[in-house]
């Protein structure tokens, strides 16, 4: 330890600056890493406002790094009639992330991949009918088998994930 009291004044300037210059290279470079860090994609979610499984849905969300906006709505079947979801792919809310639909409870991963591959024939997912163990319906340790599915204009349709 250095006896601060013994320091010259030429001295005491020096370790004053480095001391300093070293907060200031830190300020830099957590402001760079900040700056560096991706902003939330944003969701809007429509649900009933009676339905708490859908606020675990868009809890999945926040926990999974998106930014969320929830509107409680009564007239759901028109909302999913106006962004094109099918009616046997309908569940209980619709969420719209970028140019895609996001129908029931679909994982976060999935609009993850779905977002990053940006198929263009791809209208949005589904995960139709409300199964138990998918997110927002977790029930104890029972988990059923699920199918993540893509719809498209026209009614076309394929499996995007199963879980």
């Amino acid at each position: 330890m250095v006896d601060d009291t013994l320091l010259t004044r030429r001295a005491w300037l020096g370790r004053a600056a480095a001391a300093i210059g070293g907060g200031l290279a830190a300020a830099a470079l957590l402001s760079n890493t900040s700056a560096a860090l991706p902003k939330p994609v944003s969701v809007t979610v429509y649900k009933d406002p009676m339905c708490g499984c859908c606020t675990k849905w868009v809890d999945h969300l926040r926990a999974n790094g998106y930014a969320t906006q929830v509107h409680d709505r009564s007239d759901m079947d028109a909302l999913k009639d106006s962004l094109g979801v099918p009616k046997g792919l309908r569940s209980c809310h619709t969420a719209v992330v970028g140019r895609y639909v996001v129908e029931g409870h679909v994982p976060a991963a999935d609009v993850k991949r779905l977002l990053a591959s940006a198929p263009t024939t791809v209208i949005g997912l589904a995960v139709p009918d409300m199964p138990v163990g998918s997110p927002g319906m977790e029930m104890g340790e029972r988990v059923d088998r699920y199918e993540v599915i893509a719809f498209g204009a026209k009614g076309k349709t394929h499996v995007f994930a199963r879980h």
